[in-house]
């Protein structure tokens, strides 16, 4: 944290942009729960469909946002694509939101919520 008398220098626009927009990226509970298992472990995408319980072409079509975003990557083995984080950031601020939230109690998960 920076002492009282050496100011943070202000933030640029640009910069804020780009950090909403992956934050809106995360705001989609699919896409987060997908970066989530990838932050885990590597997997191809009917693994990802069926531990998200969406269809193959909705988890692909995450993918994708999240691969245009560069939050995640794919790399071929045999017929298969595997895909994996790509920014360790991310995938950290994903595992401690999740972690953070459940610690929380139940009635404060549902007033998020609401």
């Amino acid at each position: 944290m920076p002492s009282p008398s050496s100011p943070e220098p202000p933030l640029p626009p640009e910069l804020l942009q780009d950090v909403a927009a992956t934050f809106g990226l995360l705001s989609a509970s699919v896409r987060l729960h997908l970066l989530w298992l990838l932050s885990q472990a590597e997997h191809d995408v009917g693994t990802l469909a069926e531990a998200t319980g969406q269809s193959v072409a909705t988890v692909s079509h995450h993918l994708g946002k999240l691969k245009l975003a560069g939050l995640v990557r794919a790399r071929r083995s045999g017929k298969h694509q595997i895909h994996y984080v790509d920014d360790p950031h991310v995938a950290h601020l994903v595992q401690l939101a999740i972690e953070h939230h459940r610690g929380a109690p139940a009635q404060r998960r549902r007033a998020h919520g609401a």
